[in-house]
């Protein structure tokens, strides 16, 4: 059974998936080094991620896709989540920066769309702001 069915509650259900997500991310060129073992840690803390919960997505059998929404707003809905997650300490470090990058890419934005995206999000995000603001700053 997927470690997600085990979950009712869906903010936490929705964490697990994003991580999931991110350390399949950091996981697909081999093994994790030592800076991407760190932020996942990090960013394991900041999704209330357990030990037992981490241990069980980190095995190597399992392989969590990025779903990859076909509709453009729901692609910025998650992208938006995940800057409210880096954004829960009120700083944005390269490492994250550098995991939201293929984030936005495993998404299905374009390398250069993903960077402006991600240039214009750094640059208006507070970790505050409503979703339909974001989307509409982001799409000007």
């Amino acid at each position: 059974m997927p470690i997600l069915d085990l979950y009712e509650n869906g903010g936490h259900r929705k964490n697990l998936a994003h991580f999931a997500t991110l350390a399949s991310l950091a996981a697909v060129d081999g093994e994790l080094n030592s800076q991407e073992k760190a932020i996942l840690d990090k960013f394991a803390f900041k999704l209330n991620i357990t030990d037992a919960e981490y241990k069980e997505i980190m095995k190597k059998e399992n392989k969590y896709p990025i779903e990859t929404p076909h509709s453009g707003e729901k692609r910025f809905k998650r992208l938006f989540e995940f800057f409210q997650i880096i954004f829960s300490d009120n700083v944005i470090d390269e490492e994250e920066r550098i995991m939201v990058e293929k984030y936005a890419v495993g998404l299905g934005f374009p390398t250069k769309t993903a960077d402006d995206i991600i240039e214009k999000s750094i640059a208006i995000f507070t970790g505050k702001i409503a979703f339909e603001d974001y989307y509409s700053l982001i799409n000007k």
